[in-house]
């Protein structure tokens, strides 16, 4: 018989974009790179490899041996740099299934993991990790299920390609929308279909509009968003909690405190992503927590 409300759990170890800015403007946040952790029913599931993946990593030594799913959005440095660094990886016994969409120059995931060790970028390949990795190439659109759980996919508007994710089980979805450029006449049919009716819907808000327009600085064409636009696609998609993400390693903590000020004005159940937090889907309303090691 299926568990009666299974845990789904959404735990954040990097939440910034473009490249890490660890230091003290940006330690109530966090400064490492894109990397959420989901523990749905009976399996842990992990979004991203940026450097949040190392801090992951070593709080997941006192869980071997482990397994998990690793699902990538697409392979820029700040998505895949915490790989290398993933400590669980490199223990056998260990089992992690690796999934990402085949790139536009037709790489696969495994491919563009294993260039990034290899010589002279970094000293060991990816040969050597001693854990079972099996890589899985998926489809744009396709659905992947894991017993009660079912992840699906959508194609996001970025350069290079990145694809979103919709994680569902019995009744409770958290999508995760990250690396997408809104459109300036209409909201994305892809991104509106992972958000839909979503208890956590987690989007990339790089920038404010203020910045995305700036005639000095443009960021048109960037492959980012906006909290504003964000905002609107949780209206839209009726989504309950929206999480802000991706932040612009530029923008301290200071500068996010505004951010989460504005958007929890124009959307009252809104949070800003920071490092350490967690959102318990179970709960009446999604609660702030402290990472479980």
């Amino acid at each position: 018989m299926a568990e009666l409300n299974p845990q789904f759990l959404v735990r954040f170890w990097g939440v910034r974009g473009s490249i890490a800015c660890p230091g003290a403007p940006t330690v109530r946040y966090g400064g490492n790179t894109s990397c959420i952790e989901m523990l749905v029913g009976d399996h842990r599931l992990i979004f991203d490899g940026g450097t949040g993946l190392r801090e992951l990593g070593v709080s997941l030594l006192r869980h071997m041996p482990l397994e998990a799913n690793l699902f990538f959005t697409h392979s820029h440095w700040d998505h895949i740099q915490g790989f290398p660094f993933f400590v669980p990886a490199f223990i056998k016994g260990n089992r992690f299934n690796i999934y990402g969409a085949i790139a536009p120059n037709g790489s696969t995931i495994e491919q563009r993991l294993n260039d990034q060790m290899l010589h002279p970028n970094f000293p060991v390949p990816l040969q050597i990790m001693g854990a079972d990795l099996k890589f899985h190439d998926i489809e744009i659109g396709e659905t992947v299920t894991l017993g009660d759980v079912v992840v699906e996919n959508a194609l996001l508007n970025h350069p290079g390609e990145s694809v979103g994710y919709r994680v569902s089980c019995q009744g409770k979805a958290a999508a995760y929308i990250t690396d997408t450029e809104h459109f300036p006449d209409r909201l994305d049919e892809n991104v509106l279909s992972l958000a839909r009716d979503a208890d956590v819907m987690i989007y990339d808000a790089t920038y404010t509009n203020a910045e995305y327009s700036d005639p000095k600085s443009s960021k048109v064409g960037w492959g980012h968003s906006t909290w504003q636009e964000a905002v609107k696609v949780a209206q839209a998609a009726n989504v309950k909690t929206l999480v802000i993400f991706h932040h612009d390693p530029a923008h301290d903590d200071d500068f996010m405190d505004q951010v989460a000020a504005d958007t929890k004005a124009a959307f009252p159940h809104s949070v800003v992503a920071r490092e350490g937090m967690a959102l318990d889907l179970n709960a009446p309303t999604p609660a702030t927590l402290l990472p479980v090691h």
